[in-house]
């Protein structure tokens, strides 16, 4: 979790669904995280999609998504790094159904 998402920072209070990409939710301006302990930093290209999100706990960044799309815009990749630093890989298919699942 080093290397700084590409795309436009927004931030959030939560996420909805269990399906990825989560979907964030509940938008905040920027100076209202400064006295937040919990937030999420949502990272977007220019087609409005979410390439990445950070659950950002007492400053620190505890979970990470990456997200890759296919060409159609469904979800291709996903990868995954917790607070521990293990990262976790989930590939799609241009169906949006997991592959190996």
């Amino acid at each position: 979790m080093n290397e700084q998402p590409a795309g436009a920072c927004r931030y959030f209070v939560t996420y909805t669904g269990v399906k990825l990409p989560f979907k964030l939710v509940n938008p905040l301006e920027p100076g209202e995280v400064e006295n937040r302990n919990t937030y999420f930093r949502g990272y977007f290209d220019g087609d409005g999609r979410l390439t990445a999100l950070q659950s950002v706990i007492y400053g620190e960044v505890e979970l990470e998504h990456r997200y890759q799309y296919h060409g159609d815009g469904t979800l291709r990749q996903a990868e995954i790094t917790d607070a521990d630093g293990e990262t976790n890989l989930l590939r799609f298919d241009d169906t949006g159904t997991p592959l190996g699942a």
